[in-house]
Order: C-alpha cells, then structure tokens, then sequence
C-alpha cells in the first residue's frame, strides 16, 4: 500500500490465505472467511510494525480503496457484462438460443461438449471466458440436467488453461512481459511443458464424452438428475424480469459476437496497436479496460436492436441495466476481498518472498527443479490467489537458477512448470478471482464449485508432477507429456473400476 514498507514475517506469511482457505472449506461461507484472512493478515503487519490493533482496522479499509481504484475496470466490466446479460434475458435472446440449440444438441454430451468447445474458442481472456461461456450455456445444460457444480468446472477449466496456451491472449502477454528478452517466443516453447493445461483440457474432453463422474461432483450431478436442485436455482436468477416472446436466436448471438469484436479491438486500442504497438503486446496491457468498452459496446449494439423493434421499451432497458449491474454485486464483493487478501500477502507480510526464497536456497538437484517449481508455484498461487502474481515472482527466479551451463536445458522446462502450477493453484484456489468467476457465470454456489472440483483438478495436477520429474532428466517436451497422458487415462480406469466394485459390494449388502 501507498506510504507501507512491506516487512519480511517469515512462516507467518503463509497463515492468512490458509486461514481463509480452510475456514471457507468448513463453513461454507466465503464472505466472512476471506474477512477473517484479511484481518490476521493486517493483524500480523501490525504486531510487527509495532501499530497498535486500531491501525489494522484503518489498513483494511484503505487497502480496500486502493483495490477498488486498481481494479476500477474490471469492476465496470462485471456491471456492464451483468447489465448486458439481463438485457439479452428481457428482450427474449436467451430463451429463443435455447429454444433454437434444444433442436441442435441432443444429450448431455452434447451440451457438455458445446460448453467446451465455446470455453476454447473464447481464448482471449479467462474473465470474459467464464462469464460469456455460462450466460451461453446455462440454459441448455439445466435442460439436460447438468449440475451447475459441473458447468462451474467446465468453464473453469476451459478459462485459464486455455488462455495460457493461446499466443494471443492476455495471459500470454503477461508471461511475455516477464520473460524479458525472450518473450512471446519462448512462451510458445513453454506450451508443450505447460503439463496441468494439456491435461485439464483431455480431462474435460473427456468427462463431455462420457458419463465419468467421482467425489463430490458424482453427488452434486446425482442430485442434478433427480430434478431439484437446478429448478430451484433457476427461479432466483433475476426476479421480477419480464421475458419477451418476440425475441430471436440473433437477439443473443449478434450482441456476444459484439462483445467479441469490440473486446478484441478494446484490448487492442487500450494498449497502442494502432500506434504502432504488436497486438500481442497491446491486448496484454489493459485487458480489463478493453473488456470495459467490448461490453459498452456490446450493451449500445443490443440496444439499438431491441428498443425500435419494441423488444423491450427504453425504460425497461434501462430498468434492465440496472438489475444486472445489481446481479454482479455479490461476485464483486467477493473479488474485492480476495484482491484484498492477495495485496496484503503480496505487498504487505512477503508470502510470496518468503515461498520463492525457500525454492532459491534449497540445495537440490538441477533435475529435480520442474516438479519443484509446480509443488512451490502451486501452493503460492493457491495461498494468494492468483496465477499472474505467481509465475511473476516466480519466473525471475527460476531464469536466475538456471543461468549457469548446467540449467539451460531445464530452463523451458521449470518455466513450463512455473506456469503450470500457478494455472492449478488458480484454478482450484476459493480465494482464486477467475475461480470466482466461473462460479458466477454458472450460477453456481462458490464453495460447491470448489468442493468439486478440487478432486478433479488435483488428480491431474498429482499426474502432472510425475510427468515433471520426468521432464527434468529427459530433455523432450512430449515425451514427458506423452508419459502424463497414459497415467491420466489409467487413473481414470482405475477410478471406474473401483466405483463399480464399490456398487457391486454395495448390492451385494443391500440384498443381504
């Protein structure tokens, strides 16, 4: 924070995202857990600073304010994004694209492989990912009966893990931007060894083309199925909306492909590309200001369409925007918190110093370092997170580790490894803004999201460390992938295996 010294605290760093973390776990309530986390951790700045506990209090609220200013954009684009889905609602869009995609898609494969092949398309930014890819798909994926828990997981991991693979992407700037002199080329060489994203999308890829479910997401999808627990969620969506019959299938799809448009040549125009900056520099730069005007503009265009045609009159438009933005007010106050917890473990009590200067003084093996550097990147993106802040702690270090003659070769490995567990810790983390996000666009409840699919994600991130201990004696980026690949599809015999076994004992005992 502004006029702050951030001050080493050693273990005590990494107490504040735990707290959080299990709290949110055991009560399943994520607004006072991240409040919680937050005041120990200016509570530990504070004892020891030497400010007395009341100072604490005011250095809640002013980190607070200066997330809420850093972080302007991103919040008008969730007001803008929520007044534009609610005015695609009202005008009828939404139900006409259900109406239309029930005669095109046929099952729940079908839906579940539509939610991912959209979530893969929009690669540009994982925020605009989660919320475009669940205001799409909720519709059809209720019709069919897919648990939200799994829309959730679908677009999660459709949302970071393809952003850090795609060369045109927010998310591949940002590395760029940390690799220094290499850039955007030795990103590229990051992707065959970026093991925990390759194999999320194979995961997801195959959980739409078959019925395999296990942990908490077989119960949660169980339940789907029984007809509950979707219908009731269904009818807290936006109350007191009128829905017109009028609308058509494009009264949704031109304003997304607006949105689309206008986000792409937002990014591109915030960040210079027509002074003369590359797109890939430009669209790095600013995403959430670009995203900011692709939503104006895709909220202007939905309404030029709708109020002449009668769709909806001017005042219910405007009635309509303002729903929305009130709609993004819960996933606002949850983002604030996290970002709040996030500064203080970044700027404020060194979590993120005092995990990477473990990784820089441990005296190991060269080529252990890539499974190393996952476990490390992992754990830190989970504690704050967020993968962005990770990998650019991280990154630094990793490229000084390998200077010498002996680390070159491990060089795009651990930095493939570096990205990879920063995407895990993300993906799975409560605390995580792209985790949250995703469980907004899926209409989902946050801690149900994360319940379920944290098994998922950590069976493949366990799968992708064993891949990495690999890559750091075999110098060839598919041979460890390639090794990955057959223990993910194994475990996943494995694991049918063992459930059908466990059904068979389970007739065998109620018969008895």
């Amino acid at each position: 924070m502004e006029g702050l010294e951030a001050i080493n605290s050693g273990w005590f760093s990494i107490l504040p995202p735990v707290i959080a973390i299990v709290l949110a776990l055991i009560t399943k309530e994520v607004f006072s857990s991240l409040l919680v986390g937050i005041f120990s951790g200016m509570l530990i700045y504070t004892v020891f600073t030497g400010e007395h506990l009341f100072k604490s209090v005011y250095y809640i609220f002013q980190m607070m304010s200066e997330k809420l200013g850093d972080n302007a954009f991103m919040i008008l684009f969730l007001g803008l994004l929520g007044a534009l889905v609610v005015v695609v609602t009202m005008a009828g869009g939404s139900r006409a694209y259900g109406k239309w995609a029930s005669t095109k898609i046929k099952s729940q494969r079908g839906a579940k492989l539509a939610t991912g092949a959209l979530g893969m398309l929009i690669f540009v930014d994982d925020y605009f990912n989660c919320l475009t890819v669940g205001t799409v798909m909720r519709p059809i994926t209720d019709k069919y009966k897919i648990a939200r828990e799994k829309l959730a997981y679908l677009i999660d991991s459709t949302a970071a893990p393809i952003c850090i693979i795609a060369p045109v992407s927010s998310w591949a700037a940002a590395v760029a931007s940390d690799l220094g002199d290499g850039g955007i080329n030795s990103f590229v060489q990051t992707i065959p060894y970026n093991l925990y994203a390759l194999l999320t999308i194979v995961m997801v890829l195959y959980i739409s083309f078959t019925n395999f479910d296990f942990g908490p997401m077989k119960k949660a999808q169980q339940e789907a199925e029984e007809g509950n627990t979707i219908e009731e969620m269904q009818g807290n969506d936006f109350e007191g909306v009128s829905i017109s019959e009028k609308g058509h299938v494009l009264d949704l799809v031109i304003p997304m492909i607006a949105l689309i448009i206008f986000s792409i040549m937002g990014m591109a125009y915030v960040g210079g590309f027509f002074d003369g900056v590359s797109f890939t520099a430009a669209i790095g730069e600013n995403p959430s200001a670009g995203l900011t005007l692709g939503a104006f503009g895709a909220l202007i265009v939905a309404g030029c369409m709708y109020i002449p045609r009668k769709l909806i009159s001017f005042k219910d438009f405007m009635d309509g925007v303002t729903q929305g933005v009130k709609s993004m007010v819960p996933a606002i106050m949850i983002l604030l918190f996290a970002w709040s917890l996030s500064g203080i473990c970044r700027n404020m009590i060194g979590t993120g110093e005092f995990v990477s200067s473990l990784v820089a003084s441990s005296n190991i093996s060269l080529a252990l370092l890539p499974a190393l550097v996952f476990l490390v990147a992992a754990f830190l993106s989970f504690s704050m997170g967020t993968a962005w802040g990770t990998f650019g702690i991280l990154i630094p270090i990793v490229t000084m580790i390998c200077a010498g003659a002996e680390g070159t070769n491990l060089l795009i490995a651990a930095l493939g490894a570096t990205l990879a567990g920063s995407v895990y810790g993300d993906h799975c983390s409560p605390i995580s803004d792209t985790t949250i996000l995703a469980s907004t666009g899926a209409k989902c409840d946050h801690i149900k999201h994360v319940s379920t699919q944290m098994p998922y994600s950590t069976l493949v991130a366990g799968i992708c460390f064993i891949g990495y201990l690999f890559a750091g004696f075999i110098h060839n980026p598919w041979v460890p992938f390639f090794i990955s690949l057959i223990l993910l599809l194994g475990s996943f015999i494995v694991i049918q295996s063992l459930q059908k076994k466990k059904e068979h004992s389970g007739k065998k005992v109620s018969k008895a």
